[in-house]
C-alpha cells in the first residue's frame, strides 16, 4: 500500500473496509536481497506456468483483459497536448511479464520498435520464450530476461529508457511497492507513460476477487491475491505527487461480468480492478 512519503509505505488492513496504517513488513526475498519479489509469490506463479496460454486456463481473465490494456494506452496517449504520431516507434518495458500475453501483443503492433519483458520466475519465463518461438516474426522485436526490476541496469541516457513501462497485475504482488516504484520510474523516458492495472483495497474487491473468484467460482486459482497488498488509486496519486516529476494521472475502473467479459465501470477504480497511467515530465 502507498502512503505519505515515497520512501515510507504502509501495509493497510485488518478489518475491511476500515484502514489502519502499519509499518512496512519484511518478507523472504527472491534472487537478491534487493528484490521486492517474495519467494512465496514466485512459487505460486510457477505452479500456473504450464497453463498460461490456455484460453480457458488459469490466466483466462488476463487474456480477456489484454485488448483493454492496449485501449487504455491509446487513451493515455490521446490525452497528451501533443500525442505521439501513430507511426512513432515505441519501446516497451513489460515488468512481471509472466507468460508474455501483453509482451507478445505489444511486439506485434506495427509501430513497436522493441519490447523488453522481464520476470523473476525462470519457469514462467520459459513458457513465454517457448510460445514466442512459434512466431519467428517476434524474434527481432521481443526480448525476454529473467530479472526483477531491481536487477535491471540503471539507464545512463534517454535512449536507454522506455516510452512505455507496463505493470499489469503486478504491483499488488510485490512486498515493498514504494521501493519497487522507485526502481520502475528510473526506466521511464521523460514524456513516457507508466501504465499499470491493479485492484483497489475495498470490501467489494475482497468479496469479488477472494470470496467469489477464488473460493466460490474458481475462475482464479486460490492464493493468487492477498487483499492486504491491494492499492487504492488515491494512494498511487499521492505517491507520485510526493515523488514529483509526473503529470496527467489517468484511471479507468473495470469489472468482470461472467459470460460477457471485462467492462469499464464508472468510478470502479475505487472498489475493484482498474487501470492507472501517469506520464513522466519532459
Amino acid at each position: 500500500m502507498l502512503c505519505a512519503p515515497p520512501h515510507k509505505i504502509s501495509i493497510v488492513l485488518r478489518t475491511a473496509p476500515r484502514f489502519v496504517r502499519l509499518p512496512t513488513r519484511s518478507y523472504p526475498q527472491c534472487r537478491t536481497q534487493s528484490s521486492s519479489v517474495s519467494a512465496e509469490e514466485i512459487s505460486h506463479f510457477n505452479g500456473l506456468a504450464s497453463s498460461w496460454w490456455e484460453p480457458h486456463g488459469s490466466s483466462r481473465l488476463l487474456h480477456l483483459m489484454n485488448p483493454l490494456r492496449h485501449d487504455f494506452i491509446r487513451i493515455c496517449h490521446a490525452s497528451q497536448r501533443n500525442p505521439p504520431s501513430p507511426t512513432a516507434p515505441l519501446t516497451y518495458l513489460d515488468i512481471g511479464c509472466g507468460g508474455g500475453i501483453f509482451a507478445e501483443s505489444a511486439a506485434r503492433l506495427p509501430h513497436t520498435k522493441s519490447v523488453t519483458a522481464i520476470d523473476p520466475s525462470p519457469k514462467v519465463l520459459s513458457i513465454a520464450k517457448g510460445h514466442a518461438r512459434r512466431d519467428p516474426g517476434l524474434a527481432s522485436k521481443l526480448h525476454y530476461a529473467n530479472a526483477s526490476i531491481e536487477g535491471m541496469p540503471k539507464p545512463d541516457s534517454r535512449t536507454d529508457r522506455y516510452d512505455i513501462v507496463s505493470l499489469f497485475e503486478v504491483i499488488e504482488h510485490v512486498t515493498d511497492p514504494s521501493r519497487f516504484l522507485d526502481h520502475v520510474v528510473e526506466q521511464l523516458k521523460p514524456g513516457g507513460w507508466l501504465i499499470m492495472s491493479t485492484i483497489a483495497r475495498h470490501w467489494m474487491s475482497y468479496f469479488t476477487t477472494k470470496v467469489v473468484a477464488e473460493d466460490l467460482v474458481g475462475i482464479v486459482p486460490q492464493g493468487t491475491h492477498d487483499w492486504q497488498k491491494y492499492i487504492n488509486v488515491d494512494e498511487l496519486k499521492d505517491w507520485f505527487a510526493r515523488k514529483g516529476g509526473f503529470n496527467s494521472p489517468t484511471c479507468r475502473g473495470l469489472i468482470y461480468v461472467p459470460g460477457v467479459g471485462w467492462r469499464e465501470v464508472s468510478n470502479g477504480q475505487t472498489f475493484g480492478n482498474y487501470f492507472f497511467g501517469i506520464r513522466k515530465d519532459e
